[in-house]
């Protein structure tokens, strides 16, 4: 398989917010997204698009401190997990991270480096950064899934 690649510049949290939108609207099967990215650099405003695009009303914040926000909206359960304050990978077993990953579920993981060796893989990576007072989001296709997705950002 080919892995494919997609660069997008986001000038604004608003364009961050409708990369999120755009995403939402193109899955068709469980997926895993990787949010890579310095603090601020727009992982939760992007995880914020995309579960309000698929139909959430209300806040989304950041799971910093309880690691994982459970969503279930549009058919799909969705989970946010933000891993910054993982002390140690094996907490991840202890809060049963397997039974997150389903048919149904589309998870979003901020800071994935912090579980390494108990996530399974990402279909699709984003790495967002700064550029001076934009964003760019590289975006890495993993599987077939990540590239359906591409494909489909790219129209």
């Amino acid at each position: 398989m080919t892995t494919q690649t997609l660069q997008l510049a986001l000038a604004d949290e608003e364009q961050t917010l409708a990369l999120g939108t755009k995403l939402a609207q193109s899955f068709s099967a469980a997926t895993i997204i990787f949010l890579h990215g310095d603090l601020g650099a727009g992982k939760t405003t992007l995880s914020r698009g995309v579960i309000q695009a698929l139909g959430h009303v209300g806040k989304v914040k950041s799971p910093t401190y309880t690691l994982v926000e459970p969503y279930q909206v549009a058919g799909w359960q969705v989970y946010h997990f933000d891993l910054y304050r993982l002390a140690d990978p094996e907490e991840l077993e202890y809060m049963g991270i397997r039974d997150y990953f389903t048919p149904d579920s589309l998870c979003l993981v901020e800071w994935p480096e912090r579980g390494h060796g108990l996530l399974p893989n990402a279909d699709l990576e984003i790495t967002l950064r700064y550029e001076g007072l934009a964003r760019v989001a590289l975006l890495s296709a993993n599987t077939q899934v990540g590239n359906a997705l591409l494909e489909k950002l790219s129209t």
